[in-house]
């Protein structure tokens, strides 16, 4: 049910669970939230699943794998260890770090850290034997602008075209304050000949008090909205999903895909097509 695809995780220390599979409309995709101080350290590895892990905010360190010869890195034995940092979503681009099935990550923060790590399961027929992590500088982010007028956004692609992901699709849209982005409205349910897609939005706020709406509703007249804030996350299982930032405030948020084909793909609802038409719109 729709009504039911809203989470809301207050921040707390260490690594939590903040969308795990099985509820909210979710069956392939979970995620979970590192939050930290200065000096602290998470690890977290979760066999049969390729992740991405994406930095929010803060500086310190991304460590993937376990020292040579460690058996619990199942076939990547060799630690690969990065220093990175980020101002804060809406200053500075994303770094992201690809794991591999059953490679696990370690973060450490060197100062208030904030990080987002995004599963999905993979079939053992689906994985690569020499896949190794790939960590994603600002640099290489690729940025494209979508909309117009008052659906104008960008949006980021951290993995979406790339050949190291098998099933994973992941990248950040940002809204300009009063600004609609998934909009004309579209989704990726199937429902009318497109590929299936499940996908989940985690959401900020600047400045981090505003809110944003998530509209999502189908047409057989299922339909819900849902006020978002700083630090929450709604499931997108299926129907149209635009989203809204309220005026003053920009709204990001982090998504995620999974389908039977890694493939981005929509349909529009056409009730709402014509404003492409719109000059100026």
């Amino acid at each position: 049910m729709l009504a039911d695809t809203l989470i809301r995780t207050p921040r707390t220390a260490g690594l939590s669970v903040i969308q795990p599979t099985g509820a909210h409309g979710a069956r392939e995709l979970s995620g979970w939230r590192a939050h930290l101080a200065p000096g602290e350290r998470v690890s977290h590895r979760l066999p049969g699943h390729e992740m991405v892990v994406v930095l929010q905010e803060g500086s310190g360190t991304f460590r993937a794998g376990g020292t040579e010869g460690d058996s619990a890195s199942e076939g990547f034995h060799i630690t690969d260890e990065w220093t990175v940092s980020r101002r804060g979503v809406f200053e500075e681009r994303a770094t992201a770090l690809y794991l591999p099935p059953d490679v696990e990550v370690t973060i450490t923060a060197t100062t208030p850290l904030e990080a987002i790590l995004i599963a999905t399961p993979l079939a053992a027929t689906a994985r690569v034997t020499d896949a190794v992590p790939v960590l994603r500088l600002p640099s290489e982010v690729e940025v494209l602008a979508r909309g117009r007028g008052h659906y104008g956004r960008h949006v980021h692609n951290l993995f979406v075209t790339d050949p190291h992901a098998r099933r994973l699709m992941v990248g950040e849209t940002f809204n300009p304050p009063g600004n609609w982005s998934s909009f004309p409205p579209h989704k990726h349910d199937g429902r009318n000949g497109e590929p299936e897609l499940e996908e989940v939005y985690h959401f900020r706020v600047d400045p981090p008090q505003g809110f944003g709406q998530q509209i999502l509703y189908t047409n057989d007249g299922e339909e819900v909205t849902h006020v978002v804030r700083d630090g929450d996350v709604v499931v997108l299982p299926y129907g149209y999903h635009p989203v809204a930032a309220a005026p003053g405030y920009s709204l990001y948020y982090l998504w995620a895909m999974v389908g039977a084909e890694r493939k981005l793909a929509l349909y529009e609802d056409p009730a709402h097509r014509w404003i492409h038409d719109i000059p100026n719109a």
